[in-house]
């Protein structure tokens, strides 16, 4: 069984991760209103995820961790938190939403990123943002493996013209070549693509859905 379809753990377990990790408080939450949140989100399965605009890559990368390892960002995409969602990955106006229905897209694999959008699309599935991707990632590391990573084309730089940047945002495993370091051989990065490029060891991240969850409603005590 490949990491992509095993079973994540419950949107409960997820969100004592967020926590534990300090997640909450980058997203603005504390830790009561995540975990309420959570509970009322009637999921029995899905990714937990605090939406992108509260806690964006650049700051849950480092969360990251492979083979004792942390995560970072290749040093020529400063623009990171730039990539914003494209119209066929649509973000829920919520604080927190869950993901359904994931798939790495190992089936992809060797396809150009301008090749598995339309693909993705065309199967009524959402591409992966790169925020969405690192939720993953923290909540299931073995989701990402030599040979096995994946791309979220769902995320896109526009530049001032309106025409989209080439670069497609991924998550992999380092190989400490070039100017990662060798100190960081085996760590798990964010890094990036050409949109026309194809290579043997990259999916492409999807999601059959999104769904709000809306907060839970705190009253005082009498």
């Amino acid at each position: 069984m490949t990491a992509a379809l095993l079973a994540l753990p419950s949107i409960d377990d997820q969100a004592e991760r967020l926590i534990d990790l300090g997640v909450h408080r980058l997203g603005g939450l504390s830790a009561d209103e995540l975990r309420s949140t959570a509970a009322t989100s009637g999921a029995r399965d899905g990714l937990l995820v605090i939406h992108p605009e509260r806690v964006p890559a650049s700051a849950l990368v480092p969360f990251l961790r492979h083979r004792g390892k942390p995560g970072f960002v290749v040093e020529d995409m400063p623009d990171i938190d730039q990539f914003s969602p494209i119209e066929g990955a649509p973000v829920p106006d919520a604080p927190v939403y869950v993901l359904e229905g994931l798939d790495r897209g190992d089936h992809m694999a060797n396809w150009s990123p301008d090749e598995a959008l339309p693909a993705i699309i065309g199967e009524h599935r959402t591409p992966l943002l790169l925020a969405e991707g690192v939720h993953w990632v923290i909540q299931q590391p073995a989701t990402l493996e030599r040979g096995r990573c994946f791309m979220t084309v769902g995320s896109r730089l526009r530049k001032a013209d309106g025409r989209l940047d080439a670069r497609t945002p991924a998550l992999w495993i380092s190989n400490g070549t070039g100017r990662d370091g060798r100190d960081r051989r085996d760590a798990p990065k964010a890094g990036w693509c050409w949109a026309g490029n194809r290579h043997t060891w990259l999916g492409f991240a999807s999601a059959a859905a999104r769904t709000a969850i809306r907060p839970a409603v705190h009253r005082p005590a009498p």
